[in-house]
């Protein structure tokens, strides 16, 4: 009888055990992947990302108000799982055949990239900025942090080369986008592809996503991340461990420039240099001195044209 009664109280906590779980691991899935949660980040300390000199801030104010000024075209596709994906486009008038893509961060969506659209543009390229899925004006009820979104710019990129003649392309992302840059440099992309530029990429969401809970709840990921990426795969179709930029560099062969700044909190410096060792094809990995996450154009705008400039030219035979 006595034994009876323990295996009952021993179920009925494993029970409210069970169940608390599951609550929580859809707290967390609606608080980092369910579309349109304003969430709360952990960041680096207030006195990063000031340090940029007044020439930089020059520059800075210059390539923000170049892109506020500009007309943009709308394009749309349709996505693999039937998503309608929206981006910005803009045709440069030197008809080089070059175009870059341009994907941005968690949460943000393609405006926050237009910052990097002057250089780019004088620097013959047409630029397109998609709002990845989930984001701006591209539909989709969840974040798939650069997983999916790495079969969305395979359509992106077929799309430059079939409409746009597009013969060079490079792919340049910020935090998630970077993520995105890099999970699709592993898949089978078409001779016209020349390159990758990754700005504080993480190298799994499932250790991004343990970064945050540490520093935002004091919570181990174990085991409420766990049980959020088996909700996640319920509901969004792709689990946090298995969306992998460490997995998908390693099949890549192109050039890439990974970026990152040396006091980035968001997303910790040392998930780049995971990246880079793991990266095939030629590389290059720039530590930026000072800079918070992504700040690495804001705080030295002038020597992030100059490195990127010079992978640009290594990469993409004139």
């Amino acid at each position: 009888m006595v034994k009876k009664r323990i295996l009952i109280i021993l179920g009925s906590l494993i029970g409210v055990l069970l169940i608390g779980l599951i609550f929580a691991g859809n707290y967390f899935y609606g608080q980092g992947i369910k579309r349109g949660t304003e969430v709360e980040l952990h960041r680096e300390a207030s006195a990063v990302n000031e340090a940029a000199t007044d020439d930089d801030q020059t520059l800075l104010d210059e390539a923000n108000e170049w892109f506020g000024e500009r007309e943009t075209e709308r394009l749309e596709i349709t996505s693999y799982d039937d998503l309608n994906l929206v981006a910005q486009f803009i045709d440069n008038d030197a008809n080089t055949n070059k175009a870059v893509i341009l994907a941005h961060g968690f949460r943000n969506t393609s405006d926050d990239m237009g910052k990097l659209a002057k250089f780019y543009y004088e620097n013959g390229f047409d630029i397109l900025l998609p709002d990845a899925r989930g984001h701006g004006d591209s539909e989709g009820d969840y974040i798939g942090y650069g997983w999916h979104d790495r079969l969305d710019y395979l359509d992106w990129i077929d799309l430059l080369v079939e409409d746009y003649d597009a013969e060079d392309i490079i792919l340049h992302g910020n935090s998630m986008g970077a993520a995105t840059v890099l999970m699709t440099s592993g898949e089978d992309l078409p001779s016209e592809v020349k390159g990758f530029i990754a700005d504080s990429g993480y190298s799994t969401v499932k250790d991004e996503l343990a970064h945050q809970l540490k520093h935002l709840y004091g919570l181990p990921a174990f085991p409420l991340l766990d049980v959020t990426s088996v909700i996640t795969k319920m509901r969004a179709g792709y689990t946090l461990g298995g969306a992998s930029s460490i997995e998908q560099v390693k099949n890549n062969e192109l050039p890439l420039l990974i970026i990152h700044g040396e006091d980035d909190d968001l997303v910790p410096t040392a998930m780049s240099q995971e990246i880079y060792d793991a990266a095939g094809g030629e590389k290059e990995l720039w530590l930026v001195p000072g800079a918070g996450h992504t700040k690495a154009f804001d705080n030295v705008t002038e020597e992030f044209n100059e490195r990127v400039k010079e992978f640009l030219d290594r990469t993409i035979e004139e």
